[in-house]
C-alpha cells in the first residue's frame, strides 16, 4: 500500500520580508532554510505574487546556491506537499530534458517488460525541450491523470504507469515549474536539481537513473556544468538514501529524427517494435541496464544483452499497448497534420553540426511547445531530421520535412541549423560520463 507522509511546513519569521530575502540572494548571500521556506510557501500559499518569485528565482540563476541552501531548497519543495511511499520498489528514470527526448515512451514499457517496476511521474514541455506528459496526450484519450491508489494497482497489473504530478505532491515545483518557463530561468542548477530530486523523492522512487542531457539543445551546455549538477543530485539522493546514478549524455544534435508530440510518439512505437534509429536504441539500451542492475543486481554485459533481445523481441511494444489501453488511449488514432515542407540542402557536403536549441526554438514556435505558461500544445505539429550530425548530404536533398499548422514554416531558419563541411565527419559521441 502506499502511504501519504505528514506535511512539512516551516513556520515564518515574524519579521521576515520577501524584498530582504530577494535583495540577499542578488548580493550572493546565503539563505537560510526559514528564508527558504518563507519564500516558497508564501507563493505556493498566494501570499507572495508571480513577479517577486521570478526576482528571487532570477537571483538564484545568476548568484547561484551553496550546496546546503540547494539541500534546504529540496527539502522545502518535497514537504510543501504529500510523500509517497509506495509498497514496491520502483525503479524512477528522469531525464533534464532535450530536443526529440522521447526516450521514457519507449524505456518505460522496455524495462516494465523485463519485470522491472515503473511508477513514473512524468512533465510537460519546458523552454525548448520536450515534456513527456505532452506527448503522452497527443495520444487520443490517453489519460495522464489518475489516483495513488489506481497507480498502485496498474503497476502491480501490469508493471508500469506513466502519470503527471499527482494530488499535492510538491506542489511548490509544479507551481514554480510553470514559471521558470517563462522567466528564463531554467538553467540553473540549483533550480534544475532541486525540481527533479524533490519530484524523485516525492514520488516514491526506490533508486534513480538520470539522463542528464549535455549539449546546445540541453539545459546545461558544457560538460563542466552538467558534472556540477550530477554531483549535486547525487548527493540530494545519497543523503535521502536513495541510490542514484547520472548518466551524462550529448544533446548536441536532437535525440532521433523526430522533433513534436505526436511525431515523437510515432517514432517511439517505430523503436518498441525495433525500428528506431541508432542514438535512441542506443540510449535506451545503456539506461535500461542500469536500471536493470539496480533493480535485480544483474551485471551490466548481461543487462545490455536482456535490454537488446526485449527491443528485438518487441516486447515493449506489447507492454505499451498494455500501457495505453489501460490510461484509456488510443494508438490507432494518433494524427499528424497533412501540412508540410520540405527543406532541401543547398549545397553537398556532411553535416558538422546541428544548432538543436534553434531546431527545439523553431518546433516551439510552430506550437509543439510553449512561448508562455498558458499556451495550448499543438500536438500535430514537428519535425522530421533526414541527416545527422556526419551524413552526407547532397545539394537539392531533403534536410527536414516539416509539418505545420497555423503557423508560418520559416525555411531560411531551418538551413540555418545546419554547418556543413567538405570532408567527412565524425559522428559524435553519445555518452560522455557515469556519475555515482
Amino acid at each position: 500500500m502506499w502511504v501519504v507522509l505528514d506535511n512539512v511546513f516551516g513556520k515564518k519569521g515574524d519579521k521576515m520580508d520577501i524584498l530582504e530575502i530577494i535583495e540577499k540572494k542578488s548580493n550572493g548571500i546565503e539563505l537560510n532554510k526559514a528564508e527558504i521556506d518563507f519564500a516558497v510557501m508564501g507563493y505556493v500559499n498566494g501570499e507572495i505574487p508571480d513577479y517577486q518569485m521570478s526576482a528571487l528565482l532570477m537571483a538564484i540563476k545568476l548568484k547561484g546556491m551553496t550546496d546546503k541552501e540547494i539541500i534546504d531548497l529540496t527539502d522545502v519543495m518535497l514537504h510543501s506537499g504529500d510523500v509517497i511511499e509506495l509498497g514496491f520498489d520502483s525503479i524512477d528514470k528522469h531525464s533534464t530534458g532535450g530536443v526529440g527526448d522521447k526516450t521514457t515512451i519507449v524505456l518505460a514499457p522496455l524495462m516494465a517488460a523485463l519485470g522491472v517496476k515503473i511508477a513514473k511521474m512524468s512533465g510537460r514541455g519546458l523552454g525548448h525541450t520536450g515534456g513527456t506528459i505532452d506527448k503522452l496526450e497527443s495520444i487520443p484519450g490517453f489519460q495522464t491523470s489518475m489516483t495513488l491508489e489506481n497507480l498502485e494497482k496498474q503497476v502491480d497489473d501490469i508493471g508500469v504507469a506513466l502519470v503527471s504530478q499527482m494530488g499535492n505532491l510538491c506542489p511548490a515545483d509544479k507551481k514554480i515549474y510553470a514559471l521558470r518557463d517563462v522567466t528564463s530561468t531554467v538553467d540553473s542548477i540549483p533550480l534544475i536539481a532541486s525540481s527533479i530530486m524533490s519530484k524523485k523523492l516525492a514520488s516514491g522512487a526506490s533508486k534513480i537513473v538520470i539522463d542528464l542531457k549535455v549539449g546546445n539543445g540541453a539545459l546545461m551546455t558544457t560538460l563542466s556544468e552538467a558534472k556540477e549538477l550530477a554531483r549535486v543530485m547525487v548527493k540530494i539522493g545519497q543523503l535521502s538514501g536513495k541510490e542514484t546514478i547520472c548518466v551524462l549524455t550529448n544533446m548536441d544534435e536532437p535525440l532521433g529524427y523526430a522533433v513534436g508530440n505526436a511525431l515523437e510518439v510515432l517514432e517511439s512505437i517505430a523503436t518498441l517494435k525495433g525500428n528506431g534509429p541508432d542514438d535512441l536504441n542506443d540510449l535506451v539500451i545503456n539506461l535500461g541496464s542500469l536500471m536493470l542492475y539496480l533493480d535485480k543486481g544483474t551485471p551490466i554485459e548481461e543487462a545490455i544483452e536482456y535490454v537488446e533481445n526485449a527491443l528485438k523481441m518487441g516486447s515493449g511494444y506489447e507492454k505499451l499497448e498494455e500501457l495505453v489501453k489501460y490510461q484509456n488511449g488510443d494508438l490507432a488514432g494518433i494524427k499528424v497534420t497533412d501540412k508540410t515542407v520540405e527543406v532541401l540542402s543547398d549545397k553537398d557536403g556532411y553535416i558538422k553540426h546541428i544548432d538543436t536549441l534553434k531546431i527545439g526554438e523553431i518546433a516551439r514556435k510552430l506550437g509543439a511547445g510553449r512561448l508562455t505558461k498558458n499556451d495550448v500544445i499543438n500536438p500535430a505539429v514537428g519535425m522530421v531530421l533526414h541527416k545527422k550530425i556526419g551524413d552526407k548530404v547532397l545539394n537539392g536533398e531533403s534536410l527536414v520535412t516539416v509539418y505545420y499548422d497555423d503557423k508560418p514554416v520559416i525555411v531560411s531558419d531551418v538551413l540555418d541549423a545546419f554547418t556543413f563541411s567538405e570532408n567527412e565527419v565524425s559522428k559524435p559521441e553519445l555518452i560522455y560520463e557515469i556519475i555515482k
